[in-house]
């Protein structure tokens, strides 16, 4: 099937934010999005050590799972000079995340925006080349692992329950259209390729409350998970995937799958 198009490339510089928009990225074998969930803002009590990073249940973090109201805050983070943008209620605030005094107003501020209830301020934490991917508890290969949503799949289970789902409530590093929707789920094992990338399917992605927040209202309006599974007897939408051969993808590139 060679009607494979990119339709979004996206990146979450810090963990449960916002996206990050690309028109292209350049990708190398084993390694995931460059940038892509380097940075978090850990709990008070997640246990992380930056000097020995591992792997985490992603509630440790402030993330969707748990607080909705993140999806009504914009953020913008310039890896580079780590200056972290928030706009949330009218309000605009930039910090300068290298600054302790600046990680801490600024976990001040999104703990009052989200209306955080724990006894402590999170921490702003970073240990690249370590990932705070969701699957990053599974295997260092899926810490870099890649998201792709089909677009056709999201498509279909709006029909299915008579709503607008938007693909954003999927957070997805690509989201790809021209394949029947689902089809992706019973690829594993099948390779994407888009000129000289080549993606392998690792598994499926399992879908968690997260995906109840409706992006634009930052409420939980759709049971996601358990819709999927009253229809089709899985929670899965989307897949994980390993970059095998490496390039640059580009937003409107076509492609293929190769079986």
């Amino acid at each position: 099937m060679s009607n494979l198009s990119i339709v979004r490339l996206n990146r979450y510089p810090i963990k449960g934010l916002s996206s990050e928009p690309m028109r292209t990225v350049t990708l190398r074998a084993g390694e995931g999005i460059p940038g892509d969930r380097l940075f978090g803002f850990a709990r008070y009590n997640s246990g992380f050590d930056m000097q020995n990073p591992m792997p985490l249940p992603k509630d440790r973090f402030i993330v969707l799972l748990n607080e909705a109201a993140l999806a009504g805050i914009q953020t913008g983070f310039e890896i580079e000079s780590q200056s972290l943008e928030f706009n949330a209620n009218g309000k605009t605030r930039r910090f300068d995340m290298r600054e302790s005094e600046d990680r801490e107003k600024a976990a001040e501020f999104l703990s009052s925006e989200i209306d955080l209830k724990d006894p402590e301020l999170p921490k702003f934490v970073s240990s690249t080349p370590h990932r705070f991917t969701d699957v990053s508890v599974v295997s260092p290969q899926m810490m870099n692992a890649i998201s792709v949503l089909n677009l056709a799949s999201v498509k279909k289970l709006g029909e299915q329950l008579n709503a607008e789902i938007h693909p954003a409530r999927f957070r997805a590093n690509i989201e790809i259209d021209g394949l029947p929707s689902f089809a992706e789920l019973d690829a594993v094992g099948s390779v994407l390729r888009f000129g000289d990338v080549e993606l392998k399917i690792l598994s499926r992605t399992k879908r968690c409350a997260a995906t109840e927040v409706n992006p634009k209202t930052a409420e939980r309006d759709l049971k996601v998970p358990y819709l999927i599974r009253k229809l089709m007897g899985h929670m899965d939408m989307g897949v994980y995937v390993e970059v095998v051969s490496g390039g640059t993808l580009t937003v409107g590139q076509t492609g293929e799958i190769l079986a």
